[in-house]
């Protein structure tokens, strides 16, 4: 049964350390930036996780309700090994001490060996506070002597997925080959029906329809069909070239 975890870290049940736990600002920034890359790595055994770090609501054709249902058929879509949501105000979203300590805390119980984060440039503050959130809570996340659940733990690495507001031509520092998990990615995207179908244009070219030129574009410049960009700030080490396209 799919559940989305409202606990408190300290309450939250045990489970296995993840291998990735991506981070959103708002139930269906995850789906956006990297549900193709989600469901590759969960196909290929990884557990992955998602925290939503707010309800997503208010929006104009949304409700609380209706935003947990479409979470939910977007989390069963993509097949993921948890989901949870930290309980934080959307539109009002800040890099608190306490909002730090709560996403660290998340850190220390859920363990991922790997974070995602939004893409440190964007238009919406609530995505730019999400990412400076994030990097001090994988730094607080090791900090000993403190009231924090679980044991001090420092994920290996912080990652950036793009689900930017800015029209702006990034330059990612790699691309995912998502070319069979594009429908996939599509259907989890679609689940969000208030967000992204109702109130929109029904005429082509839809919102779904510029994901899709977009994730074509991506994969145009791997030589696949489909793709996923991604940046980070810390150099990548490889064990052998033998997995670059």
């Amino acid at each position: 049964m799919t559940t989305i975890h409202t606990e408190a870290p300290a309450d939250l049940p045990s489970t296995d350390p993840l291998d990735m736990l991506v981070v959103a600002p708002h139930p269906d920034d995850a789906e956006l930036g990297m549900g193709g890359t989600i469901a590759k790595m969960q196909s290929m055994g990884w557990r992955v996780g998602i925290l939503d770090l707010t309800s997503g609501e208010p929006t104009p054709h949304g409700s609380e309700s209706l935003r947990r249902k479409e979470t939910l058929l977007a989390t069963e879509t993509l097949g993921i090994s948890w989901r949870g949501n930290a309980g934080l105000p959307n539109r009002k979203l800040e890099h608190t001490l306490d909002a730090r300590e709560l996403v660290a805390s998340y850190f220390r119980v859920l363990r991922p060996r790997w974070i995602f984060a939004p893409y440190w440039q964007d238009a919406h503050p609530d995505h730019i506070a999400a990412t400076e959130m994030i990097e001090a809570a994988r730094f607080w996340a090791k900090l000993s002597k403190t009231n924090m659940p679980g044991e001090r733990f420092h994920p290996e690495r912080v990652f950036y997925y793009y689900c930017i507001h800015l029209r702006m031509a990034v330059t990612p520092d790699w691309i995912v080959d998502i070319s069979e998990q594009w429908e996939t990615k599509r259907a989890s995207i679609e689940a969000y029906q208030s967000q992204f179908v109702h109130g929109r244009e029904p005429q082509p070219p839809t919102f779904i329809d510029r994901l899709r030129d977009e994730a074509a574009n991506w994969g145009r410049l791997i030589n696949r069909q489909y793709g996923e960009p991604f940046a980070t700030k810390e150099p990548l080490g490889l064990r052998s070239l033998e997995g670059i396209l």
